[in-house]
C-alpha cells in the first residue's frame, strides 16, 4: 500500500502577469486521501487541471504513477480518474448507456465491458437506476454516476473537484463511505472542497494553499493546532443575540467569531479558569441571559480563516 503515486515538484503556472501557482510541491501516497483547500483564486483548480493533463505548467515537474504529465499525457490519463465539479448530462441517455459509452472509450469490449459497468453500478449503488435518463437524476445520484465514470479505468489516482457540493446529508455520508472504501483499496485520492468539515472527516491530510503557495501540508489536527490562539466557547442566550454581540465587541480579550441562531461562538484569549469565570460573570451582568456556556474544539474552518488572517488574506 505504500509508495508515492503523485509527485509535484516546484510547480509554476502563470496567466499573463498573474501567478496562479508558485513553487508548489507535494506528494500523495497510495491509499492516502489528501484534501485540497484554499480561498477562491488560490490556485486549486489550476493545480488539479494540470494533474488531469488539461493544462500545462510553465515550470516544475508533475508525475503520476511515474509518468510525466507533459511528456507522457496519455499514460497519465490511463491512470487517473477525473471527477470535475460539474459535467454535462446527455439528453435521452440512460445511466447504463452513459457508463457503457465511456467503457467503450477506454477500449473495453464484450464481457469485460459489461462486467466493468455492472461492478461499478453495484459499487456506486446505481443498479436500480440503470434505465433512468441522466437528466432525471438527483444531485446525489449524478455525483455517484460521475464517480462511477471516473472509476471505469480502475485508476491509481482519483482527482475529485468539489464532489460533495450540493449533496444532502444522507448523500454526503454515503459519498464519504465510498471515498474511504476506495482509499482502503489503495487508490490515492485528491479532493478539492470548500466544505472543510467534510474534508476533516474524510482526509488523512490536508494541503492548504494561498496565492499559489503551500501554507500547510499535514494532518487536519496539526493545522488547527498551528492556528490556535485562545479558547473557543459556544454561548447560548435567552436574551436577544445582539446583547451578546455587544458584550463581545466591548470586552477586552473576547472576540466574536460567529453569530448563531440563539447565541454566538466567542474566542477568549485567556485559558485561566478564574479569568474565564470573570468573563462569564460580566456577561451576565451586562444583561446576557446565558443558558449554556461550553468550550468548543476549534473547527477546521476556524483554522483556515485564522491562517488567512495571519497572511493578510481574506477567505
Amino acid at each position: 500500500m505504500s509508495g508515492r503515486v503523485v509527485e509535484v515538484e516546484g510547480l509554476e503556472r502563470r496567466f499573463g502577469t498573474v501567478a496562479a501557482v508558485r513553487d508548489l510541491s507535494f506528494q500523495i501516497e497510495r491509499g492516502q486521501v489528501l484534501g485540497f483547500i484554499g480561498a477562491n483564486g488560490a490556485g486549486k483548480t489550476t493545480t488539479m487541471r494540470i494533474l488531469a493533463t488539461l493544462d500545462l505548467p510553465d515550470a516544475g515537474r508533475v508525475r503520476v504513477s511515474g509518468h510525466d504529465v507533459v511528456n507522457s499525457p496519455d499514460q497519465v490519463r490511463a491512470r487517473i480518474g477525473w471527477m470535475p465539479d460539474s459535467y454535462g448530462a446527455y439528453p435521452h441517455t440512460t445511466v447504463w448507456e452513459y457508463l457503457d459509452f465511456f467503457a467503450r472509450a477506454f477500449g473495453m469490449k464484450g464481457e469485460e465491458r459489461r462486467s466493468a459497468v455492472e461492478d461499478l453500478m453495484s459499487f456506486t449503488d446505481l443498479g436500480d437506476l440503470r434505465e433512468r435518463e441522466m437528466s432525471s437524476l438527483s444531485k446525489g445520484m449524478s455525483q455517484r454516476l460521475c464517480l462511477g465514470r471516473a472509476l471505469l479505468n480502475d485508476p491509481d489516482v482519483l482527482l475529485l473537484d468539489e464532489p460533495a457540493a450540493g449533496l444532502d446529508p444522507k448523500a454526503r455520508v454515503e459519498f464519504k463511505r465510498l471515498v474511504r472504501l476506495l482509499a482502503e483499496e489503495g487508490k490515492a485520492i485528491f479532493i478539492s472542497s470548500h466544505i472543510l468539515s467534510e474534508l476533516e472527516e474524510m482526509c488523512d491530510a490536508v494541503l492548504f494553499i494561498d496565492e499559489g503557495r503551500v501554507v500547510h501540508h499535514g494532518a487536519p489536527a496539526s493545522l488547527k493546532l498551528s492556528a490556535a490562539e485562545g479558547i473557543i466557547y459556544s454561548v447560548t442566550v435567552a436574551s436577544p443575540v445582539e446583547s451578546l454581540a455587544a458584550f463581545a465587541e466591548t470586552s477586552p480579550g473576547v472576540e466574536l467569531l460567529e453569530r448563531t441562531r440563539d447565541g454566538a461562538r466567542l474566542r477568549v484569549e485567556s485559558s485561566e479558569p478564574r479569568e474565564v469565570a470573570s468573563i462569564l460573570r460580566r456577561m451576565v451582568d451586562a444583561g446576557c441571559e446565558v443558558t449554556d456556556f461550553r468550550r468548543e474544539e476549534m473547527r477546521l474552518e476556524d483554522a483556515f480563516i485564522e491562517r488567512l488572517k495571519k497572511k493578510g488574506s481574506s477567505p
